[in-house]
Protein backbone atom coordinates (compact mmCIF):
# COMPACT_ATOMS: atom_id res chain seq x y z
CA UNK A 1 0.00 0.00 0.00
CA UNK A 2 2.62 2.33 1.22
CA UNK A 3 4.52 1.67 -2.27
CA UNK A 4 1.71 2.19 -4.41
CA UNK A 5 1.07 5.34 -2.61
CA UNK A 6 4.96 6.41 -2.90
CA UNK A 7 4.72 5.61 -6.57
CA UNK A 8 1.60 8.36 -7.08
CA UNK A 9 3.02 10.43 -5.18
CA UNK A 10 6.17 10.61 -7.68
CA UNK A 11 4.12 10.74 -10.34
CA UNK A 12 2.27 13.53 -9.52
CA UNK A 13 5.78 15.01 -8.12
CA UNK A 14 7.37 14.34 -12.13
CA UNK A 15 4.22 16.28 -13.86
CA UNK A 16 4.59 18.96 -11.61
CA UNK A 17 8.48 19.03 -12.20
CA UNK A 18 7.49 19.15 -15.73
CA UNK A 19 4.66 21.75 -16.06
CA UNK A 20 6.74 23.81 -13.92
CA UNK A 21 9.84 23.93 -16.59
CA UNK A 22 10.19 24.68 -19.87
CA UNK A 23 13.73 24.50 -22.05
CA UNK A 24 12.35 27.41 -24.69
CA UNK A 25 11.76 31.08 -24.71
CA UNK A 26 8.14 32.33 -24.99
CA UNK A 27 7.95 35.02 -27.27
CA UNK A 28 3.82 36.69 -28.10
CA UNK A 29 2.77 40.18 -29.32
CA UNK A 30 3.35 42.59 -32.70
CA UNK A 31 3.08 41.59 -36.36
CA UNK A 32 4.98 44.06 -37.09
CA UNK A 33 8.27 43.01 -35.08
CA UNK A 34 7.69 39.55 -35.81
CA UNK A 35 9.63 38.69 -38.31
CA UNK A 36 12.73 41.21 -36.84
CA UNK A 37 11.98 38.80 -33.92
CA UNK A 38 11.81 35.49 -35.91
CA UNK A 39 15.05 36.59 -37.65
CA UNK A 40 16.86 36.92 -34.09
CA UNK A 41 15.02 33.81 -32.69
CA UNK A 42 16.48 31.61 -36.09
CA UNK A 43 20.15 33.18 -35.80
CA UNK A 44 20.25 32.58 -31.57
CA UNK A 45 18.72 29.41 -32.25
CA UNK A 46 21.49 28.05 -34.39
CA UNK A 47 24.53 30.14 -33.44
CA UNK A 48 23.91 28.91 -29.75
CA UNK A 49 23.87 25.83 -27.32
CA UNK A 50 19.70 27.10 -26.75
CA UNK A 51 16.76 26.13 -28.39
CA UNK A 52 14.74 28.26 -31.01
CA UNK A 53 12.77 30.70 -28.96
CA UNK A 54 8.58 30.37 -30.14
CA UNK A 55 7.60 33.26 -31.50
CA UNK A 56 4.13 34.00 -32.12
CA UNK A 57 2.12 36.80 -33.55
CA UNK A 58 -0.45 37.85 -31.59
CA UNK A 59 -1.25 41.41 -31.94
CA UNK A 60 0.85 44.19 -29.46
CA UNK A 61 -2.18 44.44 -27.34
CA UNK A 62 -3.34 40.90 -27.45
CA UNK A 63 0.80 40.21 -26.62
CA UNK A 64 0.55 42.56 -24.02
CA UNK A 65 -2.70 40.83 -22.17
CA UNK A 66 -0.97 37.16 -21.87
CA UNK A 67 2.42 39.12 -21.04
CA UNK A 68 1.01 40.74 -17.80
CA UNK A 69 -1.72 37.75 -17.17
CA UNK A 70 1.31 36.19 -14.71
CA UNK A 71 4.59 35.12 -13.46
CA UNK A 72 5.62 31.51 -14.41
CA UNK A 73 6.20 29.27 -17.62
CA UNK A 74 2.66 28.97 -18.18
CA UNK A 75 3.43 32.53 -19.23
CA UNK A 76 5.00 34.17 -22.08
CA UNK A 77 8.47 35.63 -21.21
CA UNK A 78 8.66 38.60 -24.13
CA UNK A 79 6.26 40.74 -25.67
CA UNK A 80 6.93 42.56 -28.35
CA UNK A 81 4.89 45.53 -29.57
CA UNK A 82 4.85 48.53 -32.24
CA UNK A 83 3.86 51.32 -29.41
CA UNK A 84 4.82 51.69 -26.27
CA UNK A 85 3.68 49.84 -23.19
CA UNK A 86 -0.04 51.95 -21.77
CA UNK A 87 0.01 52.91 -18.20
CA UNK A 88 -3.29 50.76 -17.23
CA UNK A 89 -0.96 47.84 -18.76
CA UNK A 90 1.74 48.11 -16.49
CA UNK A 91 -1.10 48.57 -14.00
CA UNK A 92 -2.76 45.33 -14.93
CA UNK A 93 0.80 43.26 -14.96
CA UNK A 94 1.42 44.19 -11.52
CA UNK A 95 -1.57 43.32 -10.16
CA UNK A 96 -0.63 39.80 -11.01
CA UNK A 97 2.18 39.87 -9.91
CA UNK A 98 4.36 40.96 -13.20
CA UNK A 99 6.29 43.80 -11.12
CA UNK A 100 9.79 44.23 -13.12
CA UNK A 101 9.94 45.01 -16.95
CA UNK A 102 12.90 45.32 -18.73
CA UNK A 103 11.93 47.67 -21.93
CA UNK A 104 13.26 47.63 -25.32
CA UNK A 105 13.13 49.65 -27.84
CA UNK A 106 13.98 48.15 -30.80
CA UNK A 107 14.05 50.29 -33.46
CA UNK A 108 11.68 52.54 -35.96
CA UNK A 109 9.05 51.62 -38.61
CA UNK A 110 6.65 53.68 -40.47
CA UNK A 111 3.11 52.91 -41.33
CA UNK A 112 2.52 52.63 -44.92
CA UNK A 113 -1.23 52.92 -47.11
CA UNK A 114 -0.24 50.85 -50.08
CA UNK A 115 -2.12 49.12 -52.79
CA UNK A 116 -1.22 47.15 -55.93
CA UNK A 117 2.06 47.51 -57.80
CA UNK A 118 0.05 48.06 -61.11
CA UNK A 119 -2.26 50.38 -59.71
CA UNK A 120 -2.66 53.98 -59.47
CA UNK A 121 -0.03 56.01 -57.41
CA UNK A 122 -1.74 57.60 -53.68
CA UNK A 123 -0.87 61.43 -52.91
CA UNK A 124 -2.59 61.77 -49.73
CA UNK A 125 -2.74 63.84 -46.96
CA UNK A 126 -3.03 63.04 -43.23
CA UNK A 127 -6.22 65.32 -43.03
CA UNK A 128 -7.15 62.71 -46.30
CA UNK A 129 -6.97 59.79 -44.27
CA UNK A 130 -8.89 61.11 -41.54
CA UNK A 131 -12.25 62.33 -43.73
CA UNK A 132 -11.43 59.01 -45.28
CA UNK A 133 -11.33 56.38 -42.49
CA UNK A 134 -13.51 58.47 -39.78
CA UNK A 135 -16.88 57.54 -38.49
CA UNK A 136 -18.12 60.85 -38.46
CA UNK A 137 -16.38 64.15 -39.96
CA UNK A 138 -17.35 67.47 -40.19
CA UNK A 139 -20.34 68.93 -41.46
CA UNK A 140 -19.57 71.41 -44.60
CA UNK A 141 -22.69 72.91 -44.39
CA UNK A 142 -22.76 73.42 -40.09
CA UNK A 143 -20.09 75.00 -38.77
CA UNK A 144 -18.42 73.41 -36.11
CA UNK A 145 -21.07 70.37 -36.41
CA UNK A 146 -20.31 66.86 -37.46
CA UNK A 147 -22.51 64.17 -39.50
CA UNK A 148 -21.72 60.32 -39.90
CA UNK A 149 -19.03 60.00 -43.00
CA UNK A 150 -20.75 60.37 -46.31
CA UNK A 151 -17.59 59.84 -48.23
CA UNK A 152 -17.86 56.99 -51.24
CA UNK A 153 -15.39 57.25 -53.11
CA UNK A 154 -11.69 58.84 -53.03
CA UNK A 155 -12.82 61.66 -55.37
CA UNK A 156 -15.05 62.41 -52.47
CA UNK A 157 -12.61 63.74 -50.09
CA UNK A 158 -9.99 65.04 -52.85
CA UNK A 159 -10.82 65.70 -56.03
CA UNK A 160 -7.50 65.31 -57.24
CA UNK A 161 -7.58 61.53 -56.04
CA UNK A 162 -9.30 58.34 -57.85
CA UNK A 163 -12.72 58.34 -58.34
CA UNK A 164 -12.73 54.46 -57.13
CA UNK A 165 -15.00 53.31 -53.90
CA UNK A 166 -12.67 53.64 -50.46
CA UNK A 167 -11.98 50.16 -49.39
CA UNK A 168 -9.29 49.99 -47.10
CA UNK A 169 -7.86 46.96 -45.41
CA UNK A 170 -6.16 47.09 -42.22
CA UNK A 171 -5.70 45.77 -38.52
CA UNK A 172 -7.95 44.91 -35.86
CA UNK A 173 -8.66 46.83 -32.45
CA UNK A 174 -5.87 44.79 -30.80
CA UNK A 175 -3.22 45.70 -33.15
CA UNK A 176 -0.35 48.05 -32.28
CA UNK A 177 -0.41 48.83 -35.68
CA UNK A 178 -3.94 50.38 -35.50
CA UNK A 179 -3.40 52.24 -32.42
CA UNK A 180 -0.18 54.04 -34.41
CA UNK A 181 -2.00 54.63 -37.39
CA UNK A 182 -5.03 56.11 -35.74
CA UNK A 183 -3.04 58.01 -33.45
CA UNK A 184 -0.31 59.73 -36.41
CA UNK A 185 -2.82 59.47 -39.56
CA UNK A 186 -5.94 60.25 -38.46
CA UNK A 187 -5.50 61.93 -35.37
CA UNK A 188 -2.82 63.65 -37.44
CA UNK A 189 -5.02 65.13 -39.59
CA UNK A 190 -8.03 65.39 -37.71
CA UNK A 191 -6.13 68.02 -35.87
CA UNK A 192 -5.37 70.24 -38.75
CA UNK A 193 -8.81 71.24 -38.91
CA UNK A 194 -9.29 74.34 -36.07
CA UNK A 195 -12.17 74.08 -34.48
CA UNK A 196 -11.54 70.41 -33.78
CA UNK A 197 -7.73 71.30 -32.72
CA UNK A 198 -10.01 73.54 -30.28
CA UNK A 199 -11.84 71.24 -28.93
CA UNK A 200 -8.87 68.66 -27.66
CA UNK A 201 -8.34 72.09 -24.83
CA UNK A 202 -11.86 72.28 -24.09
CA UNK A 203 -12.99 68.27 -24.01
CA UNK A 204 -10.40 66.10 -24.51
CA UNK A 205 -12.69 63.00 -24.32
CA UNK A 206 -15.02 63.83 -27.48
CA UNK A 207 -11.56 65.08 -29.35
CA UNK A 208 -10.81 61.51 -28.72
CA UNK A 209 -13.51 59.87 -29.85
CA UNK A 210 -13.83 61.81 -33.23
CA UNK A 211 -10.34 61.52 -34.23
CA UNK A 212 -9.98 58.21 -33.48
CA UNK A 213 -13.33 56.29 -34.28
CA UNK A 214 -12.81 54.22 -37.62
CA UNK A 215 -15.75 53.66 -39.77
CA UNK A 216 -17.99 50.91 -39.64
CA UNK A 217 -19.85 51.03 -43.17
CA UNK A 218 -18.08 48.59 -44.62
CA UNK A 219 -15.50 51.18 -46.13
CA UNK A 220 -13.02 49.57 -43.75
CA UNK A 221 -12.29 46.50 -43.77
CA UNK A 222 -10.58 44.54 -40.69
CA UNK A 223 -7.91 41.97 -42.08
CA UNK A 224 -6.55 40.15 -39.41
CA UNK A 225 -3.16 40.56 -37.72
CA UNK A 226 -1.62 38.81 -41.01
CA UNK A 227 0.27 41.74 -42.87
CA UNK A 228 1.12 38.91 -45.85
CA UNK A 229 -2.63 38.52 -46.06
CA UNK A 230 -3.41 42.08 -46.63
CA UNK A 231 -0.43 42.34 -48.91
CA UNK A 232 -1.99 39.16 -50.76
CA UNK A 233 -6.07 40.93 -50.83
CA UNK A 234 -3.91 43.91 -52.65
CA UNK A 235 -2.77 42.04 -55.07
CA UNK A 236 -6.20 40.32 -56.02
CA UNK A 237 -7.84 43.79 -55.48
CA UNK A 238 -5.88 46.79 -57.22
CA UNK A 239 -9.03 49.50 -56.16
CA UNK A 240 -8.06 48.73 -52.84
CA UNK A 241 -5.60 49.88 -50.29
CA UNK A 242 -4.21 48.11 -46.77
CA UNK A 243 -2.63 48.93 -43.93
CA UNK A 244 0.44 48.23 -42.62
CA UNK A 245 4.65 48.41 -41.40
CA UNK A 246 7.17 49.62 -43.92
CA UNK A 247 8.42 46.49 -43.53
CA UNK A 248 6.56 44.55 -44.77
CA UNK A 249 5.80 47.03 -48.17
CA UNK A 250 10.27 46.71 -48.00
CA UNK A 251 9.79 42.83 -48.32
CA UNK A 252 7.17 43.69 -50.96
CA UNK A 253 8.07 45.93 -53.93
CA UNK A 254 7.49 43.65 -56.12
CA UNK A 255 3.61 43.49 -55.20
CA UNK A 256 2.40 46.81 -53.74
CA UNK A 257 3.83 50.45 -53.52
CA UNK A 258 3.57 52.72 -50.76
CA UNK A 259 1.33 55.96 -50.81
CA UNK A 260 2.98 59.37 -50.41
CA UNK A 261 1.66 60.76 -47.66
CA UNK A 262 1.85 64.42 -47.36
CA UNK A 263 4.17 64.64 -49.88
CA UNK A 264 6.78 62.31 -48.34
CA UNK A 265 7.23 58.76 -49.73
CA UNK A 266 7.13 56.07 -47.37
CA UNK A 267 11.03 55.10 -47.26
CA UNK A 268 14.02 54.08 -45.04
CA UNK A 269 15.36 57.22 -45.18
CA UNK A 270 12.06 59.59 -44.30
CA UNK A 271 11.68 56.93 -42.17
CA UNK A 272 14.91 56.91 -40.15
CA UNK A 273 14.72 61.44 -40.10
CA UNK A 274 11.45 61.86 -39.11
CA UNK A 275 10.42 63.32 -42.53
CA UNK A 276 7.34 60.85 -43.22
CA UNK A 277 4.81 61.70 -41.05
CA UNK A 278 3.40 58.11 -40.39
CA UNK A 279 6.37 56.52 -38.12
CA UNK A 280 6.80 55.13 -34.88
CA UNK A 281 8.92 53.41 -32.18
CA UNK A 282 9.10 49.29 -31.89
CA UNK A 283 9.35 47.96 -28.57
CA UNK A 284 9.82 44.39 -26.53
CA UNK A 285 9.10 43.77 -22.92
CA UNK A 286 10.96 41.17 -20.55
CA UNK A 287 9.71 39.61 -17.68
CA UNK A 288 12.43 39.84 -15.18
CA UNK A 289 11.29 36.81 -12.81
CA UNK A 290 11.70 34.47 -15.96
CA UNK A 291 15.55 35.57 -16.70
CA UNK A 292 17.34 32.28 -15.15
CA UNK A 293 14.04 30.31 -14.98
CA UNK A 294 13.99 30.08 -18.51
CA UNK A 295 17.45 29.20 -20.17
CA UNK A 296 18.95 31.69 -22.71
CA UNK A 297 16.34 35.11 -21.90
CA UNK A 298 19.86 37.06 -21.56
CA UNK A 299 21.40 35.31 -24.21
CA UNK A 300 18.42 36.23 -26.68
CA UNK A 301 18.66 39.71 -25.45
CA UNK A 302 22.42 40.23 -26.29
CA UNK A 303 21.99 38.82 -29.65
CA UNK A 304 19.00 41.20 -30.57
CA UNK A 305 20.76 44.13 -28.56
CA UNK A 306 24.06 43.52 -31.12
CA UNK A 307 25.38 46.07 -32.98
CA UNK A 308 25.49 42.94 -35.71
CA UNK A 309 21.89 42.64 -34.89
CA UNK A 310 20.11 46.23 -34.67
CA UNK A 311 23.05 48.45 -36.10
CA UNK A 312 23.37 50.60 -38.98
CA UNK A 313 24.69 47.49 -40.96
CA UNK A 314 23.06 45.20 -38.59
CA UNK A 315 20.95 42.12 -40.60
CA UNK A 316 17.51 43.02 -39.44
CA UNK A 317 17.91 46.45 -41.76
CA UNK A 318 17.63 43.72 -44.67
CA UNK A 319 14.23 42.87 -43.19
CA UNK A 320 13.24 46.72 -43.16
CA UNK A 321 13.97 47.40 -39.98
CA UNK A 322 14.98 51.60 -39.16
CA UNK A 323 17.59 51.74 -36.92
CA UNK A 324 17.96 54.15 -34.02
CA UNK A 325 20.57 56.33 -33.60
CA UNK A 326 23.96 54.65 -32.33
CA UNK A 327 23.81 56.86 -28.78
CA UNK A 328 20.41 55.45 -28.16
CA UNK A 329 21.22 51.89 -29.31
CA UNK A 330 23.96 52.37 -26.73
CA UNK A 331 21.61 53.43 -24.26
CA UNK A 332 19.12 50.38 -24.63
CA UNK A 333 21.84 48.13 -25.01
CA UNK A 334 23.30 49.29 -21.47
CA UNK A 335 19.72 48.80 -19.75
CA UNK A 336 19.81 45.21 -21.15
CA UNK A 337 23.08 44.72 -19.28
CA UNK A 338 21.81 46.21 -15.98
CA UNK A 339 18.11 44.53 -16.35
CA UNK A 340 17.50 47.73 -15.33
CA UNK A 341 13.27 48.41 -14.36
CA UNK A 342 10.83 49.81 -17.03
CA UNK A 343 10.29 53.93 -15.91
CA UNK A 344 6.83 55.17 -17.11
Amino acid sequence: MKRTVLAAALAVAATSATAASRDYISVVGSSTVYPFATVVAETFGKTTQFKTPKIESTGSGGGLKLFCSGVGVEHPDITNASRRIKKSEVEKCASNGVNDIIEVKVGYDGIVMANAKNAPLFKISRKDIFLVLAKDVPNPKAAGKTMPNPYMTWKDVNSSLPNTRIEVLGPPPTSGTRDAFVELGMEGGCKKIDWIKAMKKTDKKAYKKLCHTIREDGHFIEAGENDNLIVQKLEANPAALGIFGFSFLDQNTDKVKGSEVDGVEPAFEAIADGSYPVSRPLFFYVKKAHIGKVPGIKEYLAEFTAEKAWGDEGYLTDKGLIPMPAAERKSFADAVKTMKNLEM
